[in-house]
């Protein structure tokens, strides 16, 4: 204990050297404690972190906590609040943006709006040899990017692109940037749920009975069109309509069909579903 005082005595500032000193706690050794935390700054360091996770409301909040700090040490102006900061190259800022993006999930509209707001600001910080602003072309690149991490047919990502997209030298508003992400992430997420309900289809196997899956496909489509809004989340909702009731009759009628339906393969389905998802998205005009 002794000792412990000694060293804390020797790390204390000198007088005069412009460093405010917090006041101690009387009892026992928590005043040390507290004045080295604010001291540091780690206690300040904390609670901004604290704030980021709150605001972001990340999927994974361990690991956004892990890659805030890993930032911090080194350096990033993203960690310290600053989207705006000019940065290397569009490498960089392709990089950062699609760090925020993939933070909350689109059904948590206010921080995944936030986030997105904070990627364009990004993507589009300004340096001396470039106007700030979003172009098509940087636009179309994070698309593509963020596309390609998951189930989605590449002609489905391809076709959704070619709805949402902007040409190269457009400038591109952030409602346009917002819808555009937004219409990528629930892409990928209702080509999991498609994959999903193959795997029940097909009972974990490559392939299942055609007509089963044209019966699915049809009441897929089916629900699809019932959707209501404005945002593309809504095929979400309306395809979760799509129950095991409605499932059940639906393969129950293909079934009771006298023919005998070729294999579908998990490919062919999940192209076919998430075309069905891309014909109804409203395009970019």
């Amino acid at each position: 204990m002794a000792a412990y005082e000694k060293r804390r005595a020797a790390a204390a500032p000198a007088a005069g050297s412009g460093l405010a000193e917090p006041a101690r706690v009387a009892a026992g050794g928590l005043g040390s404690e507290t004045e080295f935390l604010l001291r540091a700054g780690v206690t300040a360091m904390v609670r901004e972190a604290l704030l980021k996770v709150l605001e972001a409301r990340p999927e994974e909040p361990v690991s956004f906590l892990a890659d805030y700090f890993e930032r911090l040490v080194l350096g990033s102006p993203a960690a310290a609040g600053e989207a705006s900061a000019e940065l290397p190259g569009p490498p960089q800022r392709l990089a950062r943006a699609l760090w925020y993006v993939r933070l909350a999930h689109h059904s948590h509209r206010t921080a995944f709006d936030s986030n997105a707001g904070a990627a364009y600001e990004v993507l589009g910080a300004g340096g001396r040899r470039r106007k700030a602003g979003v172009d098509g072309r940087l636009y179309s690149e994070l698309l593509r990017r963020i596309c390609q991490r998951g189930p989605a047919p590449a002609e489905a990502a391809a076709a959704l692109l070619g709805r949402v997209r902007c040409r190269d030298h457009e400038a591109v508003p952030l409602p346009v940037f917002r819808y555009g992400v937004l219409a990528c992430s629930v892409l990928l997420e209702f080509a999991a749920k498609a994959d999903a309900l193959f795997g029940v289809l097909g009972g974990g196997s490559g392939a299942a009975d055609g007509r089963v899956c044209q019966a699915v496909l049809r009441a897929l489509e089916e629900a699809l069109g019932a959707g209501h809004g404005p945002r593309p989340g809504r095929f979400l909702e309306a395809g979760s309509r799509l129950g095991p009731d409605r499932l059940a009759l639906a393969m129950d009628q293909a079934l009771r069909e006298r023919q005998r339906g070729s294999a579908m393969s998990r490919e062919e389905f999940l192209r076919r579903a998430t075309a069905l998802f891309v014909a109804r998205v409203k395009p970019v005009e």
